[in-house]
C-alpha cells in the first residue's frame, strides 16, 4: 500500500510541476486565444471544437462551458463540439475516411468569423490536421492545443493562428494542462465579456 501511496503522490507532484513549468510559456498564447475567441463571439461567430479520445471529451467540455455557463451567470455563447453527432461521424468515416470526420463539418458549418479549437495531445492526429486545412480554406482562425513540440500541427499554423503547445512528452500531463488551459480560456472570455468584477 505504501508503494501505491507514493506513486499517487508522485502523480500529483508531477502534474503540479508540469503546470507550473508551463505557466510562463503558455500564458501569452492563452491570452491571444481568449482575444481571438472574444472577437469571434462579438462578431456573431462561433467556436468549433474537435479532438479524439480524451481530447474529444475536452472539446465537449469546452463547448458545454460556453453554451451553458462557466463560473458566472451570463447569456449562452456559441460553441459546437464536432465530436458528438454519431450519425455524422460514422457516415463520413464510412463513406469517405475517418481523416475527414471533422474537416467536412468545418467546411459545412465554418464561417470567416469563426474559430476552430483543434485539440491533439501529440499534434499528429490526421483528422485534426485535416480540420485545420478546412478551417484555413473557410478563413477561420485556428487555436491549436497540442503537446510534444506541436507535432505535424505546428508547421500548419499561420500568423493569424494561435498555438498553445504544452512543454511535455507525457500524454497524461499534457491532457491535465489542456484542461487547465480550457478553464483559463473560459475565465478569460467571461472576464472580457462581463468585466473583471463579474
Amino acid at each position: 500500500m505504501m508503494n501505491l501511496l507514493a506513486r499517487i503522490s508522485r502523480q500529483f507532484n508531477d502534474s503540479a510541476q508540469t503546470k507550473l513549468a508551463a505557466m510562463e510559456a503558455l500564458s501569452p498564447p492563452i491570452a491571444q486565444a481568449v482575444e481571438a475567441m472574444v472577437a469571434s463571439l462579438l462578431a456573431n461567430g462561433k467556436i468549433l471544437a474537435c479532438g479524439n479520445g480524451g481530447s474529444a471529451a475536452d472539446a465537449q467540455h469546452f463547448a458545454a462551458e460556453l453554451l451553458n455557463r462557466f463560473e458566472k451567470e451570463r447569456p449562452p455563447l456559441a460553441a459546437v463540439a464536432l465530436t458528438t453527432d454519431t450519425s455524422t461521424l460514422t457516415s463520413i468515416a464510412n463513406d469517405y475516411a475517418f481523416d475527414q470526420v471533422f474537416a467536412k463539418q468545418v467546411r459545412a458549418l465554418g464561417q470567416p468569423n469563426d474559430v476552430l479549437l483543434a485539440i491533439s495531445t501529440s499534434g499528429n492526429s490526421p483528422n485534426v490536421v485535416e480540420a485545420i486545412h478546412a478551417a484555413h480554406e473557410r478563413e477561420l482562425r485556428v487555436v491549436a492545443l497540442t503537446g510534444r513540440e506541436g507535432g505535424a500541427i505546428g508547421p500548419l499554423l499561420d500568423d493569424a493562428d494561435v498555438h498553445i503547445c504544452v512543454p511535455s512528452d507525457r500524454t497524461a500531463r499534457i491532457q491535465e494542462v489542456h484542461l487547465l488551459v480550457l478553464h483559463c480560456l473560459c475565465d478569460g472570455i467571461d472576464c472580457m465579456l462581463l468585466g473583471e468584477d463579474a
